[in-house]
């Protein structure tokens, strides 16, 4: 077939779509198209299931997104004679471009997700090596214990794997610092972490300097090491025990292979989901990407490394220089170098790792903004559209990852632009109240049918939105940082493992309530006009509801940064598993309805036993059975911390008694023996919301959450410091005392 014949179908595409998106309507016209283009996707999408579904959901949004972008560029902008209205005119409307450019962008990615066969079994003798890097810094040593000794439990033969802990924190640099008491500090971690090492029988690995801070330290790493694979789990990331068994058979079946990705999973949730109680019934942000979007970039052969829970082929790293450490997000810098080199990376969709999440909101701001100035990093050092050796695919996917930190531009311009007309009258959007409606109204209404379409199982209506709100403020001066000197950002460890003790208004809270007052203000100014001027009433009217929905996403996020106290000190997953528990000189069957790493709950099977109600008695010892019926070596020491009668049995709070290292072996083997309890979680909470549903769902928690957030700043206002917790109400986290049986324990549940 000739080159004429193959592009002549996309020629003519071309074409009809130009002809239709440019031919002249009246505005009832260009409404009842927009209104039968609507119910076009709500048919398509209910009516016509099947392989082109998803093409056709795309072609007719598109459509009309396009026919509004036409109208917008050719009949909407300000006059040039007019300065004051044709700057700020032209930011938004820059604004919406770039929002446009990312729809198709993503609806690029997002096109066909691959369904990714598992890999297939590979004997014992066909197995790789296996170096397992832990990096670590600054994070507490029972967390490091829980991460080791569920590594040290992976399911691989014994002289094929080695675990390597990777301290940063007890470096030669730290150890001989001219500060006393942090080297002091230093060397006690060094002492502590290489004796916890000796007991789970992995390796203790520093350096001399902390140079490229956890790429670096991953460079150490492969430099004093030889596995074939090497697989990066960070500190709070403990593995499930067929994690290898799972991801290494893709190695064989593909000799270019250098990584295979899986998803992040977090036993806790992160501010937003625990300060608007929302963790056990709505999707986790992180969802979306990996349960979509990292399957759109597999298609590709782009999805990259998230810096954990992967596995990565030594060879590829060697011929690449190892880690990459220009930019300060080594993870996705390292998988642009080696796509460009002509390695193919996989993502496995399985959850297999329990991590942690920021526990306050300045420390998820702390990590929002290093991912943000290390995406805008490689999108200005390496970017992506003139990096050699990438396919276009590649270049696209990349593209869309990098760029879409930019999102506090267009957000805070969408805030910013109906308060312009409203206190100064600036037309920066030429449009009577009808044409808005058949235009973007109806644009709007499609996008959101589309956005749910794609990704309604793993986000809620008005989420993103309101994810992109709360880190605007913030991650807005870390963008404009990083374009002004792309080559200063610094490395800084989220801090996890840390809980509150009581309620407090964030530090960072000040912009939202200032932002939301501006909004309420802009409200009743708007109303005053509305009812003293004849002229561009109808215009207001469009413009107030703008800004109300910019209130509503304002209201929520004073809940957010309200911080709810957690009592729950460690996150404890469901696992029911057998055991037995010996007490009072006798040995009890028990089922273990769910464990932390400090603490566990299990029901006794056999009735009419007593115990003294309390807490603190009496001693006793847990045992674990495995998951083929043998019970573990030794077992747990613990002390009952509260007894819960249920109706036809009692069940018992422990909290495990000074665990030593051999302890967290079990502890390991009951949490992470199988990754089962990840994966029911993982989709218990994957129940979409519609349009109308998420909506009003959305406008609820506004109000709710606008009332809460109000009492906090109220009670601050007569507070000394009141932004900031007091230093007793951020502790390092404590021992469980078990509770009620959730599929997760959370101050929730």
């Amino acid at each position: 077939m000739s080159s004429f014949s193959r592009f002549l179908p996309w020629f003519i595409s071309i074409c009809l779509v130009g002809f239709l998106v440019a031919l002249p309507l009246g505005t009832q016209s260009q409404l009842v198209l927009g209104v039968v283009l609507i119910g076009a996707l709500l048919v398509v999408w209910r009516l016509w299931p099947g392989p082109n579904q998803r093409l056709m959901m795309m072609s007719i949004g598109t459509l009309l997104v396009l026919r509004y972008l036409y109208w917008r560029a050719t009949s909407t902008l300000p006059s040039t004679s007019d300065m004051a209205d044709f700057i700020p005119g032209m930011i938004l409307f820059a604004a919406e471009l770039f929002c446009i450019g990312m729809l198709f962008i993503s609806l690029f990615v997002v096109a066909s997700p691959l369904e990714r066969k598992p890999a297939r079994r590979l004997t014992d003798a066909e197995l790789p090596t296996v170096d397992v890097f832990i990096p670590t810094y600054n994070e507490d040593v029972h967390l490091l214990s829980a991460t080791l000794a569920a590594a040290r439990a992976l399911d691989y033969p014994a002289d094929k794997l080695k675990v390597y802990l990777l301290d940063d924190g007890g470096t030669d640099q730290k150890c001989t610092q001219e500060n006393a008491v942090e080297a002091a500090g230093a060397r006690r971690r060094r002492a502590e972490l290489m004796s916890l090492c000796a007991d789970l029988g992995a390796t203790y690995l520093t350096r001399q300097r902390n140079v490229s801070a956890k790429a670096g330290n991953l460079n150490n790493g492969l430099a004093h090491s030889t596995g074939e694979l090497v697989v990066v789990f960070d500190a709070d990331h403990a593995p499930v025990r067929e994690f290898l068994r799972e991801t290494v058979g893709h190695f064989r079946d593909d000799p270019r292979l250098f990584l295979v990705q899986t998803p992040h999973f977090f036993l806790n949730p992160d501010p937003v989901e625990k300060n608007l109680s929302t963790w056990l019934r709505m999707p986790s942000e992180n969802e979306m990407f990996y349960s979509v979007i990292q399957r759109g970039l597999d298609r590709w052969n782009a999805a990259f490394f998230c810096g954990s829970a992967a596995v990565l082929r030594r060879a590829a790293l060697v011929e690449a220089g190892g880690f990459s450490g220009v930019s300060i997000t080594e993870d996705c810098e390292t998988a642009l170098e080696l796509h460009s080199r002509g390695w193919n990376s996989r993502y496995v969709d399985r959850p297999m790792i329990a991590g942690l999440q920021p526990e306050t909101f300045a420390s998820f701001i702390g990590q929002r903004s290093r991912w943000c100035r290390g995406m805008m990093q490689i999108l200005l050092l390496k970017n992506p559209l003139f990096k050699r050796g990438l396919s276009v695919p590649q270049r696209i996917c990349y593209l869309s990852s990098a760029l879409f930190w930019a999102f506090p531009f267009p957000r805070l311009t969408f805030l910013v632009a109906p308060l312009l007309f409203i206190f100064f009258d600036l037309k920066i959007f030429i449009a009577n109240s009808q044409e808005f409606v058949a235009y973007a109204v109806t644009y709007l209404i499609a996008n959101m049918i589309l956005q749910n379409y794609l990704y309604g199982r793993v986000r809620w209506p008005w989420v993103s939105e309101l994810y992109e709100y709360i880190q605007s403020f913030y991650l807005a001066p870390a963008m404009l940082s990083v374009l002004l000197n792309p080559k200063k950002p610094s490395f800084n460890v989220t801090e996890k493992g840390v809980t509150t003790n009581r309620d407090f208004l964030s530090s960072l809270a000040t912009p939202y309530f200032v932002c939301f007052a501006v909004l309420v203000v802009a409200m009743g100014y708007a109303g005053w006009r509305y009812s003293t001027q004849t002229l561009d009433n109808d215009l207001l009217v469009v413009v107030c509801i703008w800004n109300a929905l910019n209130l509503a996403l304002a209201a929520v996020s004073l809940g957010v940064v309200s911080e709810r106290s957690e009592r729950r000190r460690n996150q404890r997953l469901a696992v029911n598993r057998s055991g037995r528990l010996d007490l009072h000189g006798g040995s009890l069957p028990v089922q273990i309805q769910d464990a932390s790493t400090t603490g566990a709950r299990v029901k006794l099977l056999t009735p009419g036993i007593d115990l003294p109600d309390g807490e603190g008695l009496p001693v006793g010892r847990l045992h674990v059975e495995t998951l083929d019926g043998q019970s573990v070596t030794g077992g747990i020491p613990v002390i009952v911390r509260r007894t819960i009668s249920e109706p036809d049995s009692l069940a018992i709070g422990l909290q495990y008694l000074k665990p030593a290292p051999q302890h967290y072996t079990i502890i390991a083997e009951l949490m992470y023996g199988q990754g089962k309890p990840l994966s029911d979680f993982w989709n218990l909470r994957r129940a979409g919301k519609g349009l109308l549903r998420g909506t009003l769902m959305f406008l609820r928690m506004s109000l709710r959450q606008m009332v809460r957030g109000l009492q906090f700043g109220w009670l601050a206002l007569g507070q000394t410091r009141a932004d900031e917790p007091e230093p007793s109400a951020l502790q390092q986290r404590k021992p469980d005392t078990g509770g009620s049986v959730t599929p997760f324990k959370t101050a929730e549940g």
